[in-house]
């Protein structure tokens, strides 16, 4: 089942995929329930992939130094509220069905695979929503393991880098940012990443039962400098 905000793609994606669509708030307690009673009636609730997230970018503080030109604390709460708040949203509850499923003959029960960022490690000038957001799901991925285990639940953490998805915006300016980004900062190959070689890391993770409580770097070995030369305002969504 895919559940997202964006109807339009979301439906288009699902009839692609031949499976479920639910449009979903993540930051709604109901919506995220529903999904996941929904899911749980398509047959036993295994597997949760989290991957909604925005990003908004602006510096700290504004040129002029005063009040109003820094850093919009609101925009501030809404990153962390959709990213970070709105997927354990989605992981407390979505572990709460698994753990009244039957385990496997390993008494595995589920596993759980949240999208970061690389972000989190190297945030770069302008990030610091984004990053804050990012470096929590790090944080939480061996507690919340922790937590999980009694259950047969399993939860590891994927931190892709320059991957071509729409969270740096359209069009030009949003292609001439993914370039800047790979040129200075990723190792080899020397482009960005492709959704399935994103995907096939998740898929790793879903499936091999002795992978828990690990963060995994998906980004050509990239290592994020200070920042560029125009970081974007506005924001974008994964």
């Amino acid at each position: 089942m895919i559940a997202d905000r964006d109807e339009q793609t979301g439906k288009r994606v699902s009839e692609e995929l031949d499976c479920v669509f639910l449009p979903v708030d993540i930051t709604s307690t109901e919506d995220v329930a529903a999904a996941v009673e929904r899911a749980a009636a398509l047959g036993p609730l295994r597997s949760l992939v989290n991957s909604a997230g925005i990003a908004w970018l602006t510096r700290t503080i504004g040129r002029d130094g005063s009040f109003s030109s820094a850093h919009d604390l609101d925009a501030f709460r809404q990153v962390l509220e959709i990213n970070t708040v709105g997927t354990f949203n989605c992981i407390r509850l979505a572990a709460s069905a698994m753990s009244q499923t039957h385990p496997d003959e390993n008494g595995s029960r589920g596993s759980i695979v949240t999208i970061a960022s690389g972000v989190a490690f190297e945030g770069q000038r302008g990030q610091a929503a984004y990053a804050a957001s990012k470096a929590a799901l790090v944080g939480l991925t061996l507690p919340v393991a922790r937590d999980l285990a009694a259950a047969g639940i399993r939860v590891n953490t994927v931190s892709p880098g320059v991957v071509d998805t729409p969270i740096y915006g359209e069009g030009a300016a949003g292609k001439a940012f993914q370039d800047e980004q790979v040129q200075a900062s990723v190792l080899f190959p020397k482009r960005a990443g492709s959704p399935d070689e994103l995907a096939s890391m998740v898929l790793a993770l879903l499936t091999n039962d002795y992978m828990n409580a690990e963060t995994i770097r998906v980004d050509g070995g990239m290592r994020l400098a200070a920042g560029t030369s125009t970081p974007w305002r506005g924001v974008g969504r994964a």
